[in-house]
């Protein structure tokens, strides 16, 4: 570890702290949109990783750390700590969301080339702005509701996921692009095709078991993706 990652992680500890403070205690009236701000806002630190000198460093210093801790506030902890559903989500489903993120970073970049860091990112962003503004979105204009599993969603709902998802995987293949990781060719046709598999994914998944089979579906098609070239 070099000192840029010190300061580095340091920023992220930072951001992340002050991300929750604002969401239990300004956002603490409006839990639903209080655990969609944390989603997405946490969320933004896939523009973070590119900035550490080693994709371990966020492994064992950032998403490792945060799943223990958030195993420990679920129901299945051995140890019961008090309010351990806050207002900012129920527990197990933030547990989802820092574990896949924690297996991604070690599967691809760590297990089988640094430079599939790009799909971790691309794996994270509909997990964390497709998901949340179609929940947002769906909250406000979804009066066309469908049921699949028994988990209800709404058809302005699961068109926000694909929208935002579509633009936002753009934009960070450009930005991956950019700071020096090899990726294949932009093909929209793709990202049109695994967002959409990923919207479907997110439909299909009851409760916050989504946290898990969105990025793990969309990594896997990524990652196909990067052997094709």
């Amino acid at each position: 570890m070099v000192w840029t990652d010190i300061i580095a992680l340091i920023i992220v500890y930072l951001y992340v702290v002050i991300i929750f403070l604002l969401a239990e205690k300004v956002l603490k009236s409006r839990p639903e949109v209080s655990r969609k701000f944390v989603h997405i806002m946490v969320g933004n630190m896939i523009f973070a990783m590119p900035f550490f000198s080693d994709p371990s460093i966020l492994l064992w210093f950032i998403t490792l750390p945060v799943t223990i801790v958030l195993f420990f506030l679920t129901d299945y902890s051995p140890i019961t700590i008090q309010n351990s559903v806050t207002e900012s989500g129920h527990a197990l489903g933030l547990f989802f969301y820092a574990g896949i993120w924690s297996i991604l970073i070690f599967i691809f970049p760590m297990m089988i080339d640094p430079n599939l860091l790009w799909i971790v990112a691309l794996a994270i962003v509909p997990l964390v702005y497709g998901d949340g503004f179609a929940a947002l979105v769906g909250g406000k204009w979804g009066n066309i509701k469908y049921n699949v599993f028994g988990s209800e969603k709404t058809v302005m709902g699961s068109l926000a996921m694909f929208a935002v998802t579509a633009v936002l995987s753009v934009f960070v293949w450009v930005v991956y692009s950019s700071v020096g990781y090899h990726l294949p060719t932009l093909n929209i046709w793709y990202i049109l095709g695994i967002s959409a598999v990923a919207t479907v994914c997110e439909a299909v998944s009851y409760g916050g078991i989504d946290n898990l089979t969105v990025p793990a579906v969309t990594s896997i098609l990524y990652y196909i993706v990067s052997i094709m070239g």
